[in-house]
């Protein structure tokens, strides 16, 4: 039951991750205002905010895709959840260190909240080994 719950999350994120893509695509605005990932403290300076934002976009949907992946794998117990998760999650977690302000304001906008859920994912996957196929 609880191994489902987990895979049900899994996938959730994975789709929250799309949410992203519509921002970052400038698509829509997830909240007034917000401008992620524009002034990103590395990939704006180097490559200015319109390529910045298709690195997101693209690196957004890859990390959807194996979350997503991750979860079903998971739910029909195929062994290979485990690497597409922390694949995702691991491919998430840098997008968002390298694509956050620099600043600690509004850490919600930048991907602060998904970064600690990867990084739940992660040590309960790699260190405590939860949840096993059986």
């Amino acid at each position: 039951m609880y191994t489902f719950m987990f895979a049900g999350f899994i996938i959730l994120h994975g789709l929250v991750h799309l949410l992203y893509v519509g921002q970052a695509s400038r698509i829509f605005e997830l909240r007034p205002g917000m401008s992620w990932p524009d002034s990103a403290w590395l990939l704006s300076r180097m490559f200015g905010d319109r390529a910045t934002r298709w690195v997101a976009a693209i690196t957004l949907i890859l990390a959807a895709f194996g979350f997503v992946a991750g979860g079903f794998g998971l739910i029909f117990s195929q062994a290979r959840w485990y690497t597409a998760t922390v694949g995702a999650a691991l491919l998430s977690s840098v997008m968002i260190i390298l694509l956050w302000d620099g600043t600690l304001r509004k850490m919600d906008d930048q991907g602060g909240v998904g970064l600690l859920i990867n990084l739940l994912f992660l040590v309960l996957i790699l260190f405590i080994g939860w949840p096993t196929l059986g």
